[in-house]
């Protein structure tokens, strides 16, 4: 049996909105942010979902949140989802660290595991949890279609973990997740398959009404 996961970055921040890096900080939706938590929630309900799973952070908390009442599901909260800690960049932008170090910044973009951030969770780290923690969640969920939202960096690092990538060039072979887009997985054991990338979360259209015409 296999499961799909419908894994979803959260919708954007206030700190997204100007390109910093927010990875154990609480930071609010903004109300765009809000809008795509919404849009999220309106194509759910024609996804067939049968389960919500999101990380503790309220960001993701509040992404997950009107789609799971749209379906009338409790959301589970996985602490293993949250976001990568970036240690000395988090709350910066790119060009703030780069005026203070620019060696360490060239080292991140060159190979993020071996470049880390001092004081950051390694990629190599985020991989194992967040890899144990979707693998847990397709055992327990075989035959379904779980939504789980979470974050940006994290699920670049788990799907590269997940495909056999190397973990270190997440940022070059997923350079972006958009807000409240979907990437779909497909789990069977210890294989997994990519269905869908970055797919913008549309409402599904209603079935057009059937055609009525008169007789002759």
């Amino acid at each position: 049996m296999t499961a799909r996961l419908l894994l979803v970055r959260h919708g954007e921040t206030e700190w997204h909105a100007e390109n910093r890096y927010a990875g154990v900080s609480d930071v609010a939706l903004t109300d765009k942010g809000r809008a795509q938590a919404a849009a999220l929630a309106s194509w759910a309900a024609g996804s067939g979902v049968d389960a919500i799973v999101c990380s503790p952070l309220s960001r993701a908390r509040l992404t997950a949140g009107p789609a799971a009442k749209t379906l009338g599901l409790e959301p589970e909260v996985v602490e293993e989802l949250r976001e990568v800690d970036f240690g000395w960049g988090e709350g910066r932008t790119i060009e703030e660290m780069d005026r203070e170090d620019p060696d360490a910044v060239r080292r991140f973009r060159e190979d993020a595991e071996a470049g880390a951030f001092p004081g950051s969770e390694p990629p190599s780290a985020a991989a194992v949890r967040a890899s144990g923690a979707l693998r847990s969640l397709a055992r327990r969920h075989q035959g379904h279609r779980v939504l789980v939202v979470a974050h940006n960096t994290l699920l670049r690092i788990a799907l590269c973990e997940l495909l056999g990538l190397p973990v270190g060039r997440y940022r070059r072979i997923f350079p972006r997740l958009d807000n409240g887009a979907v990437t779909e997985i497909e789990i069977s054991g210890d294989d997994t398959a990519l269905r869908a990338l970055n797919v913008p979360a549309h409402p599904v259209p209603a079935p057009a009404p059937a055609a009525h015409h008169a007789g002759n």
